[in-house]
C-alpha cells in the first residue's frame, strides 16, 4: 500500500502563488503514477495534474499555463506549484498515488488540504 501526506495549503489572495506537498511512503516503488485532485463544495472531484514516473505531466486546461506538477524522486514527494491563483481555483486538494499489484493497479488518496483564493 502507498501513504500520503499533504501540507502546503492555506489562504492567499487572487494573483497569489501557493505550493502544495504530497508525501508518499510505503510501497514506493509501485508507484506509476502521481497526481492532485480538487474539489470545491456541490462539486464532483476533478483531476488538477498528473505526473508519471517517467516524467510525463498532464494538466486540466483551467490550469494549464498556471500550475506546475514536479517531484522529488529522493524525497518521494510530487509538488503542486500554483501560480496566478483565481477565486474559482478555491477547493480542497487531494494527492493520488496510482500503484502496481500482484492484483492489479491501485491508487491511494491523501487526506486533502484546504486551498482558498479571496478575490
Amino acid at each position: 500500500q502507498v501513504q500520503l501526506v499533504e501540507s502546503g495549503g492555506g489562504l492567499v489572495q487572487a494573483g497569489g502563488s501557493l505550493r502544495l506537498s504530497c508525501a508518499a511512503s510505503g510501497s514506493i516503488s509501485s508507484i506509476v503514477a502521481m497526481g492532485w485532485y480538487r474539489q470545491a463544495p456541490g462539486k464532483q472531484r476533478e483531476l488538477v495534474a498528473t505526473i508519471t514516473t517517467d516524467g510525463i505531466t498532464n494538466y486540466a486546461g483551467s490550469v494549464k499555463g498556471r500550475f506546475t506538477i514536479s517531484r522529488d524522486s529522493a524525497k518521494n514527494t510530487v509538488y503542486l506549484q500554483m501560480n496566478s491563483l483565481k477565486p474559482e481555483d478555491t477547493a480542497v486538494y487531494y494527492c493520488n498515488a496510482q500503484y502496481n499489484t500482484g492484483w492489479g493497479r491501485f491508487g491511494s488518496w491523501g487526506q486533502g488540504t484546504q486551498v482558498t483564493v479571496s478575490s
